[in-house]
């Protein structure tokens, strides 16, 4: 939904156009079909071919005859789209100036983050201070947000229905979180909330009888082509559809196409709780306006791709929103013998790429317990209707429980195959698509399951013919010989076979019945193998990891990146928790084997250390027994001619007590000398 402001003079063919931010949706899908538009084509009696193409964005004339499209980008790193000619960069608002002067039309989205505001109002000031220096006249359009009408007073206050017009801008009066624009896409949340399909319910906030004014965004850029070729005298413009949708009506088309076709009302207070609802959101599903867009029904030549509304066109809008976000479901069957880890790889990729874990003991379970619960209905009071659907589920239920007594306490193909159809046409999985556990397992049962239904596209009679919403696109087989399956389960801990069919017997059993009806001459992958649909084959037996981890990454390179929304907020605090935790753990380890090395260097310093200690030791000892033993002679010769007349002298001192005993005994050794004897 948007207003549109209009100023400036348009000569016959000016060619070069501005569009702001033409990264961002809105910008992105007014340049693509002003690309592709041919000047002035809608100004022209013969509109046919021309919009045709302007409202498929595909052109099919000459790129010169249609509009230059030049513009900027919100986030520099994004690439230019290939049907921009050229993007501006620039650092300051005078450095766009030069590049705005150059083009005709300039168009501002100001909706779609609030610095817009700003520069689209210096952008008129500078444009208009230039205007003395203008050859021709240029046209500057800026689109606004019928919230800048939200609180305005109804025309007549006795008579609430009457719409507002172009005429009535004067009197609008804006929403306070609305004076600066903050974004446009109003129904993304219900749109997320039911495709996800989390919610028992899709919310209605208060009584839901609110008018919902809206427009569809190739409507909306038509409208834009329009005015850059005509020029209209008009300085204001209501660009709106023909709906008038109620917000309940609105959240009950899209819980019925996209979820689980349940709505409630909640209050205002209760919504506002929402983690997940921004205020802006919030505020533009609550504003009640009825709206015409007079002048662009009588004076504008437009091929509408949504003129009635949201309710009337949801199938194409849902299918446009699921393209544009990439929200297609991702569909997948992984086949392969018993104990060969179907169930244990599903899982992992499962949770990576968001997807449903379609096990045959769960679809029956599911089933029957629907039947159950409408079956028990059957004596309570309601309408025929719901009357006769609980006769017909509680009969069925008992076709089920005589055809089980009949097959030794198994259900029969046709039910199962039925329980399945529902379960992979169910929204769930529509919506973000489903892996199927090792069913179905013949080829006659995949023949039936995939099997086109009735009136739909193609030729039913086609051995080729096939339910495309229900179809794998990858098609996986695991493969081992029976031996390295054997062994396997073997392996496996007494507590984990107690119970299962993973006993010896009932591996046995289960080998031979899957050998037995997948013969080389009719196997499931024949199968696939014939529409087209060629399936990988895997074998399983290099893969020595606990939890299969090198197979999940070969069928992930099959499968390519998820089509989702991606994590969630809680899923990204949990990421980042555990992106904490490995680093804080990788951290810890490093320190403890930094302590580890340190620790294991002094113990090596110190024992080094006690080593030289010991190698010192010795060293002195040796030296002090090679000092002993080369004093040996000298010690020899002192005790058999020294000491004796040194002894004797020094006993005769004692026994004299000369003045001097230095000189006595000096003199003594002279006179006692052996040499001298």
């Amino acid at each position: 939904m948007a207003d549109l402001l209009i100023a400036g003079e348009d000569n016959a063919k000016r060619t070069r156009v501005f569009v702001n931010h033409v990264d961002l949706y809105t910008g992105k899908n007014i340049s693509k079909v002003l690309a592709s538009s041919v000047v002035g084509a809608t100004a022209e009696e013969d509109e046919g071919n021309d919009d045709e193409s302007q409202a498929s964005g595909q052109p099919q004339i000459p790129k010169e005859n249609c509009y230059e499209v030049v513009g900027t980008l919100q986030d520099p790193t994004q690439h230019k789209p290939e049907w921009v000619d050229e993007v501006i960069e620039y650092t300051t608002k005078e450095d766009l100036l030069p590049h705005l002067l150059e083009c005709d039309i300039i168009v501002y989205d100001i909706t779609g983050s609030p610095d817009q505001v700003d520069e689209a109002t210096w952008a008129v000031s500078a444009l208009h201070a230039e205007l003395e220096n203008f050859k021709t006249m240029k046209v500057f359009i800026c689109l606004s947000t019928v919230m800048t009408w939200a609180r305005s007073k109804p025309l007549d206050p006795d008579d609430p229905e009457i719409s507002f017009t172009e005429d009535d801008y004067r009197r609008r009066r804006a929403h306070p979180n609305f004076k600066s624009h903050i974004r446009e896409e109003i129904f993304h949340f219900l749109f997320k909330t039911a495709w996800h399909g989390q919610a028992p319910a899709l919310q209605c906030f208060g009584n839901g009888q609110n008018i919902v004014p809206s427009i569809h965004i190739k409507d909306l850029a038509a409208v834009i082509v329009n005015i850059c070729d005509q020029n209209p005298k008009v300085r204001y413009l209501v660009a709106v559809d023909d709906s008038k949708n109620t917000l309940e009506e609105i959240v009950k088309v899209v819980s019925l196409h996209l979820g689980n076709g349940k709505v409630k009302n909640i209050t205002k207070e209760e919504a506002l709780l929402i983690k997940e609802l921004e205020q802006a959101d919030f505020d533009m599903l609550l504003v009640n306006l009825r709206m015409d867009a007079t002048y662009i029904k009588e004076g504008m030549n437009i091929n509408w791709v949504s003129e009635t509304g949201l309710t009337e066109n949801v199938d194409d809008v849902i299918k446009e929103y699921k393209e544009t976000r990439g929200l297609l479901p991702l569909r997948a069957c992984i086949i392969g013998p018993p104990a060969s880890g179907k169930t244990l790889v599903i899982k992992q990729l499962c949770d990576h790429y968001k997807l449903h874990h379609i096990k045959i003991q769960d679809v029956i379970d599911e089933a029957v317990e629907k039947l159950q619960r409408s079956a028990a209905r059957a004596e309570a009071e309601g309408d025929d209707e719901d009357d006769l659907k609980a006769q017909e589920d509680q009969e069925f239920l008992e076709t089920l429980q005589d055809s089980k007594d009949r097959s030794s306490g198994r259900y029969e193909d046709q039910y199962i195959i039925r329980f399945y159809k529902d379960k992979l046409h169910s929204m769930p999985c529509q919506n973000q698509g489903f892996i199927l556990d090792g069913y179905p397992k013949t080829y006659e049962q995949a023949k039936e399951l995939f099997a086109a239904e009735e009136g739909e596209e193609g030729e039913e009679d086609s051995p080729l013919s096939y339910d495309k919403l229900i179809m794998p696109e990858v098609v996986v087989s695991l493969e081992a010989q029976d031996e390295f399956l054997k062994t396997r389960v073997m392996n496996l801990p007494e507590s984990v076979v107690a119970g299962t069919h993973n006993t010896e017997e009932g591996l046995m059993r289960r080998l031979a019945e899957f050998r037995a009806s997948n013969t080389e001459d009719e196997t499931i992958l024949n199968y696939f193998d014939e529409l087209e649909i060629h399936p990988d084959h895997l074998d399983i037996t290099p893969d020595k990891t606990r939890k299969m981890t090198k197979t999940v990454e070969q069928i992930k390179k099959l499968m390519g990146s998820p089509r989702n929304y991606g994590p969630t907020p809680e899923e990204l605090a949990e990421m980042e928790r555990s992106e904490t935790e490995k680093r804080l753990d990788k951290e810890r380890k490093a320190r403890e084997e930094r302590d580890k090395q340190d620790a294991e260097e002094a113990a090596e310093r110190q024992r080094r250390e006690e080593e030289w200690r010991v190698r010192l030791s010795e060293v002195k000892r040796q030296e002090q027994e090679l000092l002993e033993n080369h004093s040996i002679p000298l010690r020899n010769y002192l005790m058999k001619h020294v000491m004796p007349t040194l002894a004797q002298g020094l006993i005769e001192c004692c026994k004299m007590r000369p003045d001097d005993p230095v000189d006595f005994v000096a003199e003594y050794l002279f006179k006692n000398n052996p040499q001298i004897d």
